[in-house]
């Protein structure tokens, strides 16, 4: 079988009398709105709520996200604006679909991101134990995360908060990344990004070790976490606090030495840890086969550098062996609607510690990126008038207003 490579993705002249056709206008945000009927309230958040809807010209059934907006003291939410501008931006069958956008309200402010509907997640396939996974199931689903993360990647955008509650599951069976809230671009190399992001039990090691620089790896571990969650049926590494998630890595990984990650005791947050040997995948993923094994120890290798990217996951042997992934149309699904809040509803606490940060400090990049700040001159505070008309502005630049 070859191997499991990722799938694809006028001017006009000018009149004499330059007379504008209304027609060439960007829709209003009350246009836009009136496009979509809202059909029953599927789930509410702390800060969203989901609604089905329909498209009145198409006819098609999506979902209409409505995000509760968290002003900073620049009145302005950058989770939500971030999920916005990377969804604007990726266009992949493995990347969830965002069809439109637009703002409402105004003594509540709040920004509606309508997106494809979709019904489940890969964690309420994995808690279902009335579905058999089969090894040709698990691998199609990683098939599917694998090829719309080697596009993410390519397109310069690290997601950082990867797990199986943010995999979605379209009723064709498709997987879809979804929640950018805490993606960015990735950046110049030497860069200091925030380690406050990713939710714990999917945390690489660098991260938790207090890291500020680092690239797609952090990604890439939180691939295997949830390649080894869909063979165990069982979150892989469950710690309670940032330190015991590094003694339980370190118990089920070995304690890294400074051959396997060069450097990493320089880290902020290194300390003398308890030494425990390298375990045996095998022992505990006593089905998987070879290949398996091989690319589960590759995304969970301690130095970033060396652990597998997208792209290579996609050309490694796992995906040229038998079994062939199952068609995403065969993929098994739960056997009655799962009763629950809907799955477009974070439940990300990094994420929502952010966002309230943020409406306290003025600041949603985080610990850490939100330091950078603090060499810049302050700003003065803007006042109600100042903070619309900012809002404005970038609803404008967004193209939701």
């Amino acid at each position: 079988m070859a191997a499991v490579a990722s799938q694809p993705s006028g001017s006009a002249s000018s009149s004499s009398n330059a007379v504008a056709s209304t027609s060439a206008l960007p829709p209003t945000a009350s246009t836009t709105r009136a496009r979509y009927a809202k059909l029953a309230k599927v789930g509410e958040g702390t800060y969203a709520s989901v609604f089905l809807a329909r498209d009145l010209a198409t006819n098609e059934k999506l979902a209409i996200k409505k995000i509760k907006i968290v002003s900073s003291a620049d009145g302005l939410d950058m989770t939500a604006l971030r999920e916005v501008q990377f969804l604007r931006e990726l266009r992949h069958p493995n990347v969830i679909r965002l069809v439109d956008v637009f703002s409402s309200g105004s003594a509540t402010p709040s920004l509606n991101l309508v997106l494809e509907f979709l019904d489940t997640n890969l964690e309420a396939l994995i808690k279902d134990r009335s579905i058999l996974f089969r090894p040709e199931d698990i691998k199609s689903w990683m098939a599917m995360l694998c090829r719309g993360l080697e596009y993410t990647h390519r397109n310069g955008c690290l997601h950082r908060d990867l797990k199986p509650n943010n995999l979605l599951i379209a009723p064709s069976g498709e997987l879809k990344i979804a929640d950018f809230g805490l993606a960015r671009g990735a950046g110049e190399p030497g860069q200091k990004m925030s380690n406050q992001v990713v939710t714990r039990w999917y945390r690489s090691p660098e991260l938790l070790l207090g890291a500020r620089h680092y690239g797609y790896g952090v990604d890439m571990w939180a691939v295997g976490c949830i390649f080894a969650e869909l063979h165990l049926r069982l979150p892989y590494l469950p710690g309670e606090s940032d330190l015991e998630q590094l003694t339980v890595v370190f118990r089920a990984l070995g304690t890294p030495t400074e051959k396997e990650w060069l450097k990493h005791k320089s880290l902020p947050h290194y300390m003398n840890f308890e030494q425990h040997p390298k375990q045996d995948l095998s022992q505990l993923f006593s089905a998987a086969s070879p290949d398996t094994l091989d690319m589960l120890a590759k995304l969970l290798l301690y130095d970033p550098m060396r652990r597998l990217s997208a792209h290579g996951c996609l050309h490694h042997a796992y995906f040229r062996t038998a079994p062939s992934p199952t068609p995403f149309a065969d993929l098994p699904r739960h056997a009655a609607a799962v009763p629950a809040g809907h799955v477009l509803l974070s439940d990300s606490e990094t994420k929502d510690s952010r966002r309230r940060a943020g409406a306290v400090s003025g600041g949603l990049a985080g610990e850490g990126e939100a330091a950078e700040e603090k060499t810049r001159p302050k700003k003065r505070a803007l006042d109600e008038k100042e903070r619309d008309e900012q809002r404005r502005r970038i609803a404008r630049k967004l193209a939701f207003e």
